[in-house]
């Protein structure tokens, strides 16, 4: 338990991490690159938060609620990628 808990931390602390890190490079190609990295953090915690829901871990309640938060947080860094990339 411990260590999946350490992981889903480093995991979401990564999401805003890596679109930081992006801005930060001042390029529009660097931050794509960030917010594919961002995204890639995003599904790490969305898999660990499953893998706690089916080992009895965490209260499915609380398990659905941060899947549900992390589809927002996926809604807008495919939205902010689309908007970097001209799309």
């Amino acid at each position: 338990m411990f260590g999946l808990t350490a992981q889903m931390r480093r995991s979401a602390v990564s999401v805003p991490s890596n679109i930081a890190e992006g801005h930060g490079r001042l390029s529009d190609p660097s931050l794509a690159l960030f917010l594919g990295h961002a995204r890639g953090s995003r599904y790490e915690l969305e898999t660990q938060t499953e893998l706690a829901m089916q080992l009895a871990l965490t209260e499915r309640a609380a398990g659905e609620k941060v899947l549900d938060q992390m589809d927002e947080v996926a809604r807008m860094l495919n939205g902010l990628l689309a908007k970097v990339r001209g799309g």
